[in-house]
């Protein structure tokens, strides 16, 4: 199905499928030679973290979203680009995030998912809080330099490949 390809971007409370979405996006379709998917889990941290508390913009969060899936869209030739981020109380080893990147060839869809990360994690308007186990409350989680440099890397334009 060629065609302009117009990214879905959901955040939600609810968990996802991965095995779902990728059949959502590659069902009947003979012309997608590779999709990546990166999920993102909640970590126990060592046994000290009972949950994550995600906050995020209504509305804010899903446009910063869209505008960067946009940008993936028109860096990489994509047949499919899906992006589910969550938000709420998550437990370890719960669903966080969600990247399904598809495209007639592996290295697009790698670098494209790839890329979608790198900017979810240091761009997108989402706050942690952690829940320890022992009941307290962490504080809010800060922005991680590295998360930044990794998007600094993607600032350079990169040719449309087909």
């Amino acid at each position: 199905m060629p065609g302009a390809v117009v990214p879905t971007v959901r955040i939600q409370a609810e968990d996802f499928d991965v095995a779902a979405e990728v059949a959502k996006m590659t069902q009947g379709r003979a012309d997608i030679g590779a999709v990546v998917t990166f999920s993102g889990l909640c970590r126990d941290e060592a046994g000290r973290l009972a949950a994550l508390e995600l906050e995020h913009y209504p509305g804010m969060a899903e446009a910063e979203i869209g505008r960067i899936a946009a940008e993936a869209v028109g860096r990489w030739p994509l047949q499919g680009l899906t992006a589910i981020h969550r938000h709420g109380r998550i437990a370890p080893g719960e669903n966080i995030v969600l990247v399904v990147a598809a495209s007639a060839h592996r290295q697009a869809a790698f670098e494209a998912a790839n890329f979608l990360m790198d900017y979810l994690k240091s761009r997108a308007p989402f706050w942690k809080k952690e829940h320890h186990t022992d009941g307290s409350q962490g504080g809010w989680v800060d922005a991680k330099e590295a998360d930044d440099e990794a998007a600094s890397r993607w600032k350079q334009a990169v040719p449309k490949r087909n």
